[in-house]
């Protein structure tokens, strides 16, 4: 089989696309390369899930921490304790436990044991507890200058909160919740390990790499291929939130480095 024919029948098998059965003999390191690519789009998904849906909770649990009053408050810094305190490899085993409960009871909650929708909701309840922190921090350290200038314009409630807080906030956080996007997108591959079954062999990209480890007796091809990969994701994350943090950032003066003109480097 050629490398053409390995990835029109194996580029999108993770998602059910294309042969069923896996290459027994004769694996090539093209096999290798196709196979665990296409569990990568599992990985790209439970990061993709996590970091957008834990935005926008971790915003409103920071708030909720932030707030005087202790029925808003301490819900959300228990939230925060018990998500940051526990490993998310034991969370990933409570949770299908509860949630396998959760299916026995309730019918239409079939699904809830499905790596694609327990997993994911494990994820997104992960980074939401470490990225509210993250927001939490930043919010309290919004310069009161800032603040007693809004009050000077007259802004107040959700225009104070919308012009002023909420910019400035995500300014603050930006840096450190860059670095969160990038674990909670390598902490995809403790789905592999955790009790939700993945349908139809339907497997990230750890699954293809420990599958093809086993059948070639040698891990040196696999793994570092997929390493690779998350190299490739990793860049484009930081390409990404580099892009987000100077929009966020163009209102400061920018550091201006003068460069020595080529011809003062040659003739020296």
């Amino acid at each position: 089989m050629s490398c053409v024919d390995t990835i029109s029948n194996y580029a999108f098998r993770s998602i059910g696309i294309g042969e069923r059965l896996l290459p027994r003999t004769d694996i090539t390191v093209c096999d290798q390369v196709v196979l665990i690519g296409s569990g990568m789009l599992w990985n790209i998904y439970f990061g993709f899930l996590a970091i957008l849906a834990g935005f926008f909770t971790a915003q409103a649990v920071a708030l909720a921490k932030a707030s005087p009053s202790p029925f808003a408050r301490k819900p959300a810094e228990w939230f925060i304790f018990v998500f940051r305190g526990s490993p998310l490899f034991i969370q990933f085993f409570f949770a299908y436990f509860l949630f396998l409960s959760l299916k026995k009871a309730v019918p239409g909650l079939d699904n809830l044991t499905d790596a694609w929708l327990g997993a994911g909701i494990v994820l997104w309840l992960n980074t939401t507890a470490y990225s509210a922190e993250i927001f939490y921090g930043a919010l309290m350290a919004i310069p009161k200058g800032d603040l007693e200038a809004a009050d000077a314009y007259g802004f107040t409630g959700f225009k104070r909160f919308r012009r002023i807080v909420w910019p400035t906030m995500l300014r603050l956080a930006w840096p450190a919740y860059t670095n969160e996007a990038i674990f909670i997108f390598h902490s995809t591959t403790l789905v592999f390990f955790s009790g939700f079954p993945a349908l139809k062999q339907q497997g990230d990209a750890l699954y293809y790499a420990s599958y093809f480890a086993d059948k070639t007796f040698n891990p040196f091809i696999p793994y570092p291929i997929l390493a690779g990969y998350f190299v490739l994701v990793t860049l484009c994350i930081i390409t990404i939130f580099s892009l987000v943090g100077k929009r966020l950032n163009r209102h400061l003066p920018q550091a201006r480095v003068k460069r020595p003109k080529f011809s003062a480097q040659v003739f020296r």
